[in-house]
Parts: structure tokens; C-alpha cells; sequence
């Protein structure tokens, strides 16, 4: 086992430390060795779950391997932890700022290093190793530099601090929550000040959130009363503060500041001609009434205050529960199945009696204790909120109680929904990065930028769906692809959104698993042209309508939301009823994982959980999570698929990603897996199939080409088999495929056979293994035919070419084989050395099956020969004799004949 401890009262510099050690050493845990400064305890009662936090009583010394221990270098700060350096087995790591000081503690390794902060020298290993941080680890990160540096204001600061914040913004460091919880220091003539504004501080509820003023007076004037602002708003924990100062008589100057969403307090200045922007504005007019004019801009502040978001608006439904009885071990692999830090413990009844979390768990199975039931480590009685309950009252309720999910119950006692950190941290902390771009994107209404955009058959479409969804009490998104393409068409001043298809999913407060499939039986009662397909297993529906229809060719898949559980590598994964956040989780990548709210009240609302503007912004394909490329191998190609269709670059971690799951053996799989393994192989051929059949962009030989080009590079050819690869003979093959199947004349019952399918046989004709490969990929019985009698078909035209010079002889080789077959010969021939063979299967194809020949069956009955099998044998013949330059008219036909086969 591998640790980072923190000292005793541990602050943000050591924390921070910490969970960048966690990062550059995958596997470690933190060890908070006891108690932690308040502004700590409150954030971690928000980002407690998204550490590797671990409790000190779960240690087993004797297990222990490396220590790292952050922001220290004596014994005594580390409380009973002290006492695990002992153990002869472990190797010491210290990582410290406090280069004045030499501690108590024997290291196997120190890195001292004279900056402002510990933070400091992580974040520097952690970007020479050219790692990626999520926001949340780069924003504790870049609170310790804050901290110890005094947002970079003590003398102890240097560029190397200052280097390293700039790092951990471009990582995502999140500004509001730094600024939530940074701490700058008050000067000494302020302090007095303070204390005063303190005890005449005027506060008041107000829908949920705590707003306050005061007027302070003094003989002139103080610079610095913003600090005294941000402590005063600190200590008051108001959301929304004015300060009013009073000097030389008839002067005023008003303060303000706010972290209420929807609340402008420059707005409520403008009045008094103060400037600055939504959360932090100033004034400074003349009056002889002070008070009255900063209770009029206090009024005015109080008309901004939005109703906050309530319980059932944050929540997540349905909830995952378990029985009392639950073994632990069952417990945990629902947390594992569907993602979540925490269970609601239900009875037979459905009445809630606890609650058990991740770390619960893990104590429990630490301690080996597995098949006890849950109700020995839940918590009870459980806290729980109501759907009224406003997101400020359940800010108070996590912090006090140091809570991570409330319940969310009806007046009647029944569950409907938990509000989780997670949820809060969302409404809260939504990143809003913005960035200069070639093409940047829209902040205009989408809900109309959809109607401009869309014919006004697919607008009332959506429209109805969004009635309907509306009149049974659920929500309507338009997610994935429409939404991306959308964003993409308005980014780049398109007129039209190029879709074939929406991809609509159904989330609801008490919705059943079938309500997509509810939805999509109204929509066929009003389009009764299409055909609706039911897939029961999924939860998933589907209208197509069909050719001659208003919208021909068209589709709406329809689903209600969802997650997914892949029980083993590459399987069709398990769905179950969830929400819409979890629903877009479970996808692909984050620009595919948008949605567009179609449904009333707050229609046009477009969510993205995970950043997926961003990438569209920066032209990135980024995967959503680090085992996606292992559940389902075939994302790989859907991720080159959409690299090279938008012209986008997969994102470095995407990459190192696919590397590790193709490298994994995860292909080879276990007999279970390979028992379904058609499911993969199924999957990947309609990848292929897309793949082949891309746009060509200039400067590519066929369709696909670039895509196959990179996933050749990544080692992706994997997935079909080791012998498979792309080389210049396989560019070869299908660029031969590509310009003769299309242009080839007179297919007869041939003209049906894709092209994509023969540019799939032409890239593993090569393989030894290459008929296995076609069964795999489920491809046609004519195809797989093609493949094994392709070695035969080579043979024998190598034979013949080198026995005969006749074109007679070529051509009798070749008629009894099927056209896709003699194309693929040719592509398999087209990359050696002899080009002469390939042009002579192309004159078979162009000319010698085409050729008519000089004399029909009605000729030679007009020249006295009788009916009969003796008929074809002479039209062979002749066909034959021409080819080989024997006749070249009618009448040198007839002579021919005559000569051999003489009339009795």
C-alpha cells in the first residue's frame, strides 16, 4: 500500500500536494492524520468523494510500501501516523517548501525546494510528466498555491509559483471555487474596522439565500475596504453583501459583492454611476443621506435574487437502493455497476432506513467482512430533504453535517430522487472557460437557432415529441449527434444542420423504464407511415419512414434514460433506468454526450456535464472516461471515424488511453467473452462499413483512407486480427477496388454487392487467417464464398498464364467466377511485380465478357446446323476464335464454321 500523509490541521497546500501525489503515483491513498483547517472541512464536504481519501484506522502498517509525506518534515505533525515510519519495510518520501527548517523525520528521499508552496514543486513534476488534471484535482492544486503564497502576494512568492498557477488554469482550475475558498490577509488599520462592521451588519433570508449591508463612517477616506468586504461576506457566510462607507461628510462609497447566479450587482450600481461586473461592482457618489441610498441599492439588490434551484430540480432519479440485508460485497458491485459513492438502504415497505456510502463499504471489506448485510454499516437516521428544499438550505445541510447525499422524500414518506455533491457541485461550479477560437462558438438561443435551422416537417416533429413528453410530466432532450452539428453548423455560419436522424431520450421525475417507448407509439399514431421497431432490452424505440414518405429515409431513435454496465470486456452492455446526466455519461465522447432540453419551461437549455463544447471549440475528440476503449474496443474506430470526418485530433489522454486498452490483451478475451464475441465483431464491421464509406477529402486515395491510415499508426487493426495491416500494398488493393467496382459496366447480378464490403475484403485478403475474419465480422455468404475461392481462382489464372498466350484461355479461366471476385484478384495482384496480368483481368472485365459475338443460335439454324447442345459448343468456339483474332466479321464467321464443324 502507498500513502500520502498530511500534517495535523491539515490546510490546502498539503492537501493539494497530496491529491497531486495521488495523480503522479495512480494507486495511492491520503491520509488526512488529523483535523483540518474549516475552510478544508468545508470543501471537502462538497469534493470529499473525488480524492482518494482514505481513513486512518483502514491502514494496515504492515502493508504499508512507500510513504510520501507533503508540506512537513516533523514526526510530531503527523499524530499517530508517526508511528508507521517506523516499520522497517518502508521507503520515505518528503516533499517541503520550509527550506529555513530541518526536521525529525529520516527520509529515503527530500525534495526541498525554495518556493511559496508545496503545490508549487507537485504541479511542476506533474507537468513534466505531461499529465492531464480534471478540474477538481488542478483547482485544490491551485487553492495550495493561494494559500501559502497569499494569492501571490507574500514575500515568499516566486515565478516559479506563479508559473505553476498559470499550469493548473490551463488544466481547469476552477476560479469561482478558488475564489470561493482562498483567504487574503487584512491590514492592521482595517482589522478595528472590521470588527465593526461586524456587529452592525444588517443580514436577512431572502428566497433561500443570506443578504446583508452596513454603513461604516469615518473621517476620510480607506483604501482597501474591498478585503474587508470579501472577510466580512467570509465571516457573515452572506451570498450577497453591501458595504457602505461614509466620509468627509457628504461622500459615499458602496461596495458590493455577490455569488448569486442571475444577480448583477453592477447592475444595481449603475444608478449611482459605479462600474464592474456581476459579482464584485463599486460606486462613489455625493449624498447627504447615506443610509437611505444604500437601502435603495439594497432593494434593488433584493429584486435581482432569483428563486434558487430546489431538491427536484438537482436531483437524480430514480434511486439506486438496497435491502438491509444486502450482503456488503453485492452492495459494492451495484456501486461499481452503475458509478455511484453511495446507496439509499430501503425495507420491504420501500421506507428509507439508512444510508451506506463508498467509504463504508470499503471499511466493511477492508476488514473482510463481505457478507455482512449493509444495515450493520449504514447510517441512520437519515437526513433527508423534500422537493421544495432551495440549494442554499442544502449547501447548509451538507456542510453541517458533513453529508454527501440527501434523500429526497414526498409528504407522503415516498423516495423520489437524492441530491449527491455531485449535483450541487454542478449548479455550483459549472466550468464556463472561455477561449478565443477560429470558429468560436454560440451563447444565442439554440431553441431558435434549431427551428432556423431545421426543414419545418423535422421542427413540427420535435415539436409534437416535446408536446406529448410535456403532457405526461417528463422532460424531452435532443441529444448526441443533432446537438453537436448544430453547435458546429452555427460555429462555422451554416444555414442547415445535416442530419439524418435525432437521438431523443426521455428523462422523467417518476418516469417508468418503458416511457421512451411510450413516446415513441404516440409519435407512430401520428405518423402512421413509419415503422416502429420496440427493443425491449434496451428500453429503446424506432421510427423509419419509409421510401415515398414526406420524410423518406429518415429516423428518430427514441430511448429513456439510461446507464450502462458492460459485465465483461467488448459485451452489449446492461441498461437500467436512470437520469439524463447519467444517460450522457454512459456515452462515447464529450461532444457527442450534449443535450438540447426540447421540453417547456426551459426549452433550448443546453447541458454539458463534461465539456464537450470545449472540445468541439478546441477540435477534439476526447473519450469520456478511461476504460471506455476496454467495455467497447469498437470506439476506437468510432473515435478515428469522427477525427477524420470533423478534421479534429484525438486528445493526447484519448490516445494513451486506446494504447492501454490495446495493449491489454483485453482482444483476446476469456471464454465467456469470446462465447459473444459476435456482438464485437458485429459492432466493428458497421464501423468499418462508416468508415469506408467517409466523404473522400483531397488528397486521399478512396474513402477511408486517412482513417485507416491512423488506425493503422495507433495499432487499432488489432481488433480484427494480428495479420491485418495497412500498408502500401493494402492502400493498393482498394485503390484499385475503389476506381474499377463503381465504373465497371454491365455487374448483372452483381450490381447490389457494396462497395464498402469489397474494400473490406481488399484490406484482409492479405491475411492468412482471412476467411476466419469474414465469418467474425459477419460479413455475406457470397463474400465469405469470394475468400475461399480466391487462392483457387489465383492458382489456376498463374496456371494459365503460364501455359497459354491465347485470350481464349484467359477468358475461359475467368467466365465461371463471380465479378467481385475477379476485382478482388486483381486488387490482390495489383501490389506486385508483373502489372501485365492485372491489365488482362481489367480487358476481361471492360472488354472480352462484353464483346458480342459475330453469330447468334438463329444464324446457325439459318445456316442449316440443327437445335441442340452442338449450338453452344460452336458459339464457344467462335466466341473463342475471335477473341483470339481468328475471325473478325460475319463472313469470316460463317467460314470458321464451316470450316470446322462442316454441314452433313
Amino acid at each position: 500500500m502507498d500513502l500520502v500523509l498530511c500534517h495535523q490541521i491539515a490546510d490546502f497546500d498539503t492537501l493539494g500536494a497530496a491529491v497531486g501525489l495521488s495523480r503522479l503515483y495512480p494507486g495511492t491513498k491520503i491520509v488526512l492524520t488529523g483535523g483540518t483547517h474549516p475552510k478544508i472541512g468545508e470543501f471537502l464536504a462538497y469534493h470529499r468523494d473525488e480524492y482518494p481519501l482514505i481513513e486512518a484506522r483502514a491502514v494496515d502498517p504492515t502493508q504499508l510500501r512507500q510513504l510520501w509525506i507533503v508540506d512537513t518534515q516533523w514526526r510530531k505533525q503527523l499524530g499517530q501516523a508517526a508511528l508507521w515510519l517506523d516499520q522497517p519495510q518502508v521507503k520515505i518520501t518528503i516533499y517541503d517548501h520550509h527550506v529555513e527548517l530541518s526536521g525529525d523525520i529520516a527520509a529515503t528521499t527530500l525534495y526541498l525546494e525554495p518556493v511559496g508552496a508545496t503545490s508549487t514543486i507537485i504541479a511542476e513534476q506533474l507537468q513534466a510528466a505531461n499529465l492531464a488534471l480534471t478540474p477538481t484535482e488542478a483547482t485544490v492544486l491551485a487553492l495550495g498555491i493561494h494559500a501559502d503564497t497569499g494569492s501571490l502576494t507574500f514575500e515568499q512568492t516566486t515565478v516559479r509559483d506563479v508559473q505553476a498557477l498559470a499550469w493548473l488554469l490551463s488544466q481547469g482550475a476552477n476560479q469561482r471555487a478558488i475564489a470561493t475558498y482562498s483567504e487574503a490577509g487584512l491590514s492592521e488599520d482595517l482589522q478595528p474596522l472590521l470588527r465593526e462592521a461586524w456587529e452592525h451588519l444588517h443580514q436577512e433570508e431572502h428566497h433561500g439565500y443570506r443578504l446583508g449591508w452596513v454603513l461604516l463612517a469615518t473621517a476620510s477616506y480607506l483604501p482597501g475596504l474591498s478585503r474587508l468586504v470579501t472577510q466580512l461576506a467570509d465571516l457573515s457566510e452572506c451570498d450577497a453583501i453591501l458595504l457602505g462607507h461614509a466620509y468627509r461628510h457628504n461622500h459615499l462609497a458602496v461596495i458590493a459583492r455577490s455569488q448569486i447566479p442571475g444577480v448583477n450587482v453592477a447592475y444595481s450600481l449603475a444608478a449611482l454611476g459605479g462600474g464592474g461586473h456581476a459579482q464584485a461592482a463599486a460606486a462613489t457618489v455625493i449624498t447627504e443621506t447615506p443610509e437611505q441610498v444604500l437601502k435603495e441599492v439594497y432593494h434593488s439588490l433584493c429584486q435581482q435574487v432569483p428563486h434558487p434551484p430546489t431538491a427536484v430540480e438537482l436531483m437524480s432519479s430514480p434511486v439506486r437502493t438496497v435491502r438491509p440485508d444486502t450482503p456488503i460485497a453485492d452492495a459494492h458491485r451495484v456501486l461499481l455497476r452503475y458509478g455511484h459513492s453511495g446507496l439509499s438502504v430501503v425495507d420491504a415497505t420501500g421506507t428509507l432506513v439508512g444510508i451506506i456510502s463508498r467509504r463504508d463499504l470499503d471499511i466493511a471489506l477492508h476488514h473482510g467482512f463481505a457478507h455482512a448485510p449493509v444495515k450493520g454499516y449504514m447510517k441512520a437516521p437519515v437526513r433527508t430533504i423534500t422537493p421544495d428544499t432551495t440549494l442554499p438550505e442544502i449547501q447548509a445541510l451538507m456542510v453541517k453535517y458533513d453529508i454527501g447525499r440527501l434523500p429526497v422524500m414526498t409528504p407522503k414518506g415516498n423516495l423520489l430522487g437524492i441530491v449527491t455533491r455531485t449535483d450541487v457541485l454542478r449548479h455550483l461550479y459549472a466550468l464556463t472557460v472561455e477561449t478565443e477560437t477560429v470558429c468560436p462558438l454560440p451563447t444565442l438561443n439554440l431553441y431558435e437557432a434549431l427551428q432556423q435551422r431545421l426543414p419545418s416537417r423535422l421542427w413540427a416533429l420535435l415539436q409534437r415529441a416535446a408536446n406529448i413528453a410535456k403532457d405526461r410530466g417528463w422532460q424531452l432532450y435532443l441529444v448526441g449527434g443533432a446537438v453537436r452539428d448544430l453547435l458546429l453548423a452555427i460555429a462555422q455560419g451554416s444555414e442547415a444542420v445535416p442530419t439524418r436522424e435525432f437521438d431523443l431520450v426521455v428523462d422523467g421525475v417518476q418516469q417508468d423504464e418503458a416511457a421512451g417507448v411510450h413516446l415513441a407509439q404516440a409519435l407512430h399514431d401520428l405518423y402512421r407511415e413509419t415503422v416502429l421497431q420496440v427493443y425491449g432490452q434496451f428500453q429503446t424505440a424506432a421510427l423509419h419512414w419509409p421510401k415515398h414518405s414526406d420524410l423518406a429515409g429518415f429516423a428518430v431513435d427514441i430511448a429513456t434514460a439510461r446507464s450502462e454496465f458492460y459485465p465483461y470486456p467488448a459485451a452489449h452492455p446492461e441498461v437500467a433506468a436512470s437520469s439524463i446526466r447519467q444517460d450522457l455519461y454512459r456515452r462515447d465522447f464529450t461532444i457527442n454526450a450534449l443535450a438540447l432540453r426540447l421540453s417547456a419551461p426551459r426549452h433550448g437549455e443546453v447541458l454539458d456535464f463534461f465539456g464537450g463544447r470545449e472540445d468541439l471549440e478546441q477540435r477534439l475528440i476526447r473519450v469520456l472516461h478511461p476504460n471506455s476503449f476496454i467495455e467497447d474496443p469498437t470506439r476506437i474506430f468510432r473515435a478515428v471515424r469522427f477525427a477524420v470526418r470533423l478534421g479534429f485530433e484525438l486528445e493526447s489522454q484519448t490516445r494513451q488511453y486506446i494504447d492501454y486498452a490495446l495493449t491489454s490483451g483485453v482482444f483476446e478475451g476469456d471464454d465467456r467473452a469470446a462465447s459473444k464475441r459476435p456482438s464485437l465483431q458485429s459492432r466493428l464491421r458497421n464501423e468499418l462499413r462508416h468508415i469506408l464509406e467517409l466523404p473522400v477529402a483531397p488528397g486521399e486515395a478512396f474513402a477511408g483512407d486517412r482513417a485507416l491510415t491512423l488506425l493503422a499508426e495507433l495499432g487499432a487493426l488489432q481488433c480484427l486480427d494480428r495479420h491485418v495491416c495497412f500498408d502500401d500494398a493494402a492502400r493498393a488493393r482498394l485503390q484499385l477496388v475503389w476506381q474499377w467496382w463503381p465504373q465497371l459496366p454491365q455487374k448483372q447480378k452483381w450490381q447490389t454487392v457494396p462497395l464498402w464490403q469489397l474494400l473490406l475484403l481488399a484490406l484482409i485478403i492479405s491475411a492468412p487467417t482471412a476467411v476466419a475474419i469474414a465469418r467474425q465480422l459477419q460479413l455475406s455468404e457470397d463474400a465469405i464464398r469470394w475468400l475461399q475461392d480466391l487462392p483457387a481462382l489465383r492458382q489456376q489464372w498463374q496456371a494459365i498464364l503460364a501455359a497459354s498466350a491465347r485470350l481464349s484461355d484467359y477468358y475461359h479461366c475467368l467466365e465461371s467466377y463471380p465479378l467481385p471476385l475477379v476485382v478482388l484478384l486483381a486488387a490482390q495482384l495489383h501490389s506486385e511485380p508483373d502489372p501485365h496480368r492485372v491489365e488482362l483481368l481489367r480487358d476481361y472485365l471492360w472488354q472480352w465478357r462484353l464483346q458480342k459475338s459475330l453469330l447468334n443460335g438463329h444464324d446457325l439454324q439459318a445456316l442449316g446446323y440443327q437445335r441442340g447442345p452442338q449450338l453452344r459448343q460452336m458459339l464457344r468456339a467462335l466466341q473463342a476464335a475471335t477473341l483470339d483474332g481468328l475471325v473478325s466479321d460475319r463472313a469470316s464467321a460463317i467460314a470458321y464454321l464451316q470450316t470446322h464443324y462442316p454441314l452433313p
